[in-house]
């Protein structure tokens, strides 16, 4: 790593071609067009989440950095709101559960579910003015996190690039990529759902 330009900065190069291809293949603007995209969208989300979320738990232990990350709460509520049960919910298909071997690939992983959280604040303002949600009522997912969003991401931030080895560094890359990768092919993959 260069001097001063921290291991994020590595990672946003390094996962640039994974992350191009994950936005060019889910087309977000026509899934969140209509209630039922938008829903479709939201299990997906969540299937992918709760293979995700664990895992890093175990690899990154440390449960007060993490849980105040963690978005299936979220991403549950919005799923009641638009008419899901909480027994369609826990039926939901998920993703593949990573193999995360440690702090620097958990962090890795992290990266692209924290890194999501920016880009959502585009996302759930085009949802809130198509559909009137907030971020209490159908927009938690990419609202609930308000004012505290660039806190959050400056912490997690601060965190990933207190990773100075190379090791670890090749280790966050990787897992980022084949986090990217996972979640082009969960989220853009036509399968049926109890959501559709």
């Amino acid at each position: 790593m260069s001097a001063g330009s921290g291991l994020h900065a590595r990672l946003r190069a390094e996962t640039a071609a994974a992350h191009e291809a994950l936005e060019r293949d889910l087309d977000w603007e026509a899934r969140v067009a209509t209630l039922p995209g938008y829903r479709n969208l939201l299990a997906r989300f969540h299937g992918f989440h709760a293979a995700y979320e664990p895992a890093i738990a175990e690899a990154l232990g440390d449960p007060g950095f993490l849980d105040e990350r963690r978005r299936l709460d979220p991403l549950a509520a919005d799923l009641l709101h638009l008419g899901l049960d909480a027994v369609s919910i826990e039926s939901l298909p998920q993703a593949a559960p990573p193999g995360l071997d440690g702090t620097a690939s958990a962090l890795g992983s992290l990266y692209v579910l924290e890194g999501s959280t920016l880009g959502g604040q585009v996302i759930g303002r085009r949802i809130a003015a198509l559909h009137g949600f907030d971020e209490i009522a159908g927009c938690a997912y990419y609202r609930g996190r308000g004012a505290r969003v660039g806190a959050l991401w400056a912490s997690f931030r601060a965190r990933l690039d207190a990773l100075t080895g190379e090791a670890e560094a090749k280790a966050a890359s990787r897992a980022a990529n084949a986090t990217f990768e996972a979640m082009r092919v969960w989220l853009c993959r036509p399968v049926a759902s109890a959501a559709a």
